[in-house]
């Protein structure tokens, strides 16, 4: 036979071949289809019924498919798949994708969760069963992909993913663009983050009926959630919420928990927090509405905008014999008032106690031993005191002058009963309050060593027991 005559042959031999490879399994394969198969219709255990369309199996790419899954519940709520893929070993698969789920009761009202496409990457099994035959260290994701998710907020998942006491009975839907993470135990998440998240509804927890709008949610070294109140968060990071509801109108740009103080710092800052308080008088009961107007102008100086920054931020270090904790914190209310709080702590803490303990839970420093220290709080005056001169003299029907002749004999009162430290404090805020000053610095001194209950005992006897210097500006 001549080579032009077996070259046809040939091509139609290695094509042939190359179709088998994909679409013919081997007992492996087929016998992974059948687990695949098992899996899915067991996966609610005994309850319910369970539609499965077709199964196939994919050699090249070690691929097993499951189309057209329908689990139906007892009182005919319904969860749909449209695909169902496992990908690698069976046992130990590469990846799962889920594609077109659908939760819903089995009425013609909207579905109660959608998610249009999941990817589990490295997944412990093909099939997490979740009918609590799974011992929870069994349930093991290496990563996860959402894509499209839309919930109901008066669902069961919704009440999973939020508290069920803040939900209460809440109504309306939230959808997520995207959900990625890494790193899923029982007991700890490496990574989770949502990005474009918007919500609308009514009886919306402390928000009541509107929307809301968040850029994007990051959480980092999520730990202890197996046991309720002992979580702990390595890192938080939220962008761009707006809020705009019955209770409450305004954004926030950015909060940033760094809680990982295993680097000797941490803290939580707030950027750019607004509120429309205009608005929210406006929808406020009309009852309320005079004195919340009355606080929005002290506050705004009568813009209705109130612009919040603040940030508090500690560090640690331990010592061979002692370790020091410092605390630098601010808080700007704009055109208001902004304050300063510095705080230098050299402690002796409990054996097998550390620095870092302490910013994770502080009562731990009732145990403690302080080896003075001292903490330092600073007002910066920015239209707030003056305000309040203002509306404080309104109310009494008297002259701004008269006011403030008024609380500086109140501040020498109190100085005779607390002393001299506490009259020149209170002055200064008069000082504040009529332009005399812009700032005051108030600075604590701690005795040489003592523990918290030195100064929680008896709070009227704090001004013995602290050195206080007052410096006004």
């Amino acid at each position: 036979m001549s080579t032009f005559a077996r070259r046809p042959w040939g091509r139609f031999a290695g094509g042939t071949t190359l179709l088998a490879a994909l679409f013919w399994a081997p007992p492996a394969l087929a016998d992974d289809a059948e687990r695949l198969e098992t899996d899915l219709r067991g996966l609610f255990g005994a309850e319910g019924a369970v539609e499965i369309g077709e199964v196939s199996s994919a050699f090249l790419r070690s691929r097993v498919t499951a189309e057209d899954v329908a689990f139906i519940g007892e009182e005919g709520e319904r969860l749909i798949i449209d695909r169902y893929v496992v990908s690698g070993d069976y046992d130990s698969p590469d990846e799962v994708i889920l594609e077109g789920l659908r939760l819903d009761d089995g009425r013609s009202g909207p579905a109660l969760v959608e998610i249009e496409r999941l990817v589990l990457g490295e997944p412990s099994r093909a099939v997490f069963a979740l009918d609590d035959s799974l011992a929870p260290q069994d349930v093991r994701i290496g990563s996860l992909a959402m894509d499209d998710i839309t919930v109901d907020l008066a669902s069961e998942l919704a009440r999973e993913m939020f508290r069920e006491d803040e939900l209460g009975d809440a109504r309306g839907r939230v959808s997520i663009a995207n959900v990625t993470g890494e790193g899923f135990r029982h007991d700890a998440i490496e990574r989770l983050e949502l990005t474009d998240v918007a919500g609308e509804g009514e009886s919306l927890g402390e928000f009541g009926a509107g929307s809301f709008t968040l850029a994007s949610l990051r959480l980092e070294g999520l730990r202890g959630i197996d046991q309720e109140g002992e979580e702990q968060l390595d890192a938080l990071v939220l962008s761009d919420l707006v809020v705009d509801s019955d209770r409450l109108v305004g954004s926030l740009a950015r909060l940033s928990v760094d809680g990982d103080f295993s680097d000797g710092q941490g803290g939580v800052e707030v950027g750019d927090f607004q509120a429309d308080l205009a608005r929210m008088i406006e929808l406020a009961p009309e009852d309320e509405r005079a004195q919340l107007r009355m606080a929005s102008n002290v506050l705004t100086d009568g813009s209705g905008e109130l612009r919040l920054d603040a940030a508090f931020l500690g560090t640690w270090e331990e010592g061979d014999d002692r370790s020091r904790i410092t605390s630098d914190s601010q808080v700007t209310i704009h055109d208001a008032l902004r304050l300063l709080l510095d705080v230098e702590l050299p402690v002796v803490l409990p054996e097998g106690v550390t620095p870092e303990a302490v910013f994770a839970d502080v009562e731990v420093l009732d145990m403690a031993t302080l080896l003075g220290g001292e903490a330092r709080l600073t007002f910066v005056e920015q239209g707030l005191f003056g305000r309040l001169v203002t509306l404080g003299a309104a109310m009494e029907g008297v002259t701004e002058s008269q006011y403030l002749e008024q609380a500086r004999t109140q501040a020498e009162g109190f100085g005779m009963m607390f002393g001299p430290e506490v009259q020149q404090f209170l002055l200064g805020l008069v000082g504040l309050a009529e332009g005399a000053a812009q700032e005051i610095d108030v600075t604590v001194s701690l005795p040489a060593e003592s523990n918290l209950k030195t100064y929680t005992g008896d709070p009227l006897a704090l001004p013995d027991k602290l050195s206080l210097e007052v410096e006004t500006r």
